[in-house]
């Protein structure tokens, strides 16, 4: 059966899966080329599509922000079309044995903290900064960091005054409390600050294998989210850090050192690794980890395509939990292996239905 969405994209197989909904492998019928598709039902109890494709929208043209081809509705689904991008960082650190070399997080810092600064540029804060919302390119763009999942996305700031939102307090715990800020657990109101610190702890789970509030056991979700909390206020960076270079810890010192308002100096932190990486003696060649290993053991050791959404650790679970862990990842190892082929396509949606191309 012949599945479209937006008149122009047949619906192959599903390649991914979470509680708003599932990814589809997609082809445009004009010219061939392979999209993701995004759908959502139009009951969802917290319908998110329509906002996420909206900030899309407002982030198109920065580097690493997919593009976003059409929305609209189909039948009863809300229906997004994507590009399709390779597997996250977490499905990469899997491939890699759960252990990044300084060098492959060095290079991914470099992008990371610069997709972050082009965001807040844009005036949204992420407020789910993890290794499952990094996904790689495919093809040609197979070294470039992409950011996905803007569903948990808000505005920081008046696009036309740039007035700062207000500081709040007794905020609801949003994002995934393994990355989460100190002051987002404290229930302050995000902002740039609080990506920037979810970056830095993403790094060190990169360095280190692990973080040392992963594991821990509670009888509620919220004392779950206390003691991850008491943790991580307990862990002095430099305990964090230690057997890393200092750099890590400069990093989180500073990002947790600004002030609710203060504009973050991406510049700084960029240097600060890009320095290390030069002082180290390596090249910006873009052979990540991930390179290495898909040449020393070849291609069968590849992520698994459409890892499903809803295999996550219980600390990254919270109220607003209804993202895929890899939302447009095709799962091929980027930049290595070719696009995935289009399959025979599970049943979903069907019909012309209304959107708008963005």
């Amino acid at each position: 059966m012949d599945l479209r969405v937006g008149n122009r994209y047949r619906i192959g197989r599903k390649i991914g899966s979470g509680s708003f909904g599932d990814i589809y492998l997609g082809t445009n019928i004009i010219n061939g080329e392979e999209v993701a598709i995004k759908l959502e039902s139009v009951k969802a109890k917290h319908p998110q599509l329509e906002y996420e494709a909206k900030v899309y929208k407002s982030l198109a043209g920065g580097v690493g922000i997919p593009f976003v081809r059409w929305f609209g509705v189909e039948c009863e689904y809300n229906c997004m079309v994507v590009d399709l991008l390779g597997p996250s960082l977490e499905d990469l650190f899997n491939f890699c044995g759960r252990k990044f070399t300084l060098k492959t997080v060095l290079l991914l810092a470099d992008q990371l903290v610069s997709r972050i600064e082009y965001i807040h540029s844009k005036n949204f804060i992420h407020r789910d900064i993890k290794p499952d919302n990094f996904l790689m390119g495919l093809g040609k763009r197979g070294n470039q960091v992409n950011v996905i999942d803007f569903g948990l996305a808000k505005k920081y700031r008046d696009p036309k005054t740039h007035l700062h939102i207000p500081y709040k307090e007794n905020k609801n715990l949003t994002g995934t409390a393994r990355y989460a800020s100190i002051n987002t657990h404290l229930g302050v109101e995000q902002s740039r600050r609080d990506d920037l610190e979810s970056l830095g702890y993403v790094l060190m789970y990169f360095c280190r294998g692990s973080l040392p509030w992963q594991g821990l056991k509670a009888a509620t979700k919220k004392q779950k989210y206390d003691r991850i909390m008491e943790k991580k206020m307990t862990t002095p960076t430099e305990v964090l850090c230690r057997g890393f270079p200092n750099e890590f810890s400069s990093y989180l010192n500073y990002t947790r050192s600004l002030r609710f308002d203060d504009k973050p100096d991406y510049s700084y932190l960029r240097k600060l690794f890009r320095d290390l990486f030069i002082r180290e003696g390596y090249h910006y060649d873009y052979v990540f980890d991930w390179t290495v290993v898909k040449y020393q053991e070849g291609k069968d050791k590849a992520p698994a395509e459409g890892r499903p959404a809803d295999v996550k650790m219980e600390e990254d679970m919270d109220e607003k939990d209804r993202h895929a862990r890899g939302q447009y990842g095709s799962g091929n190892l980027a930049g290595a292996m070719p696009p995935p082929q289009s399959g025979s396509g599970a049943r979903k949606p069907s019909g012309s239905g209304q959107g708008r191309s963005y």
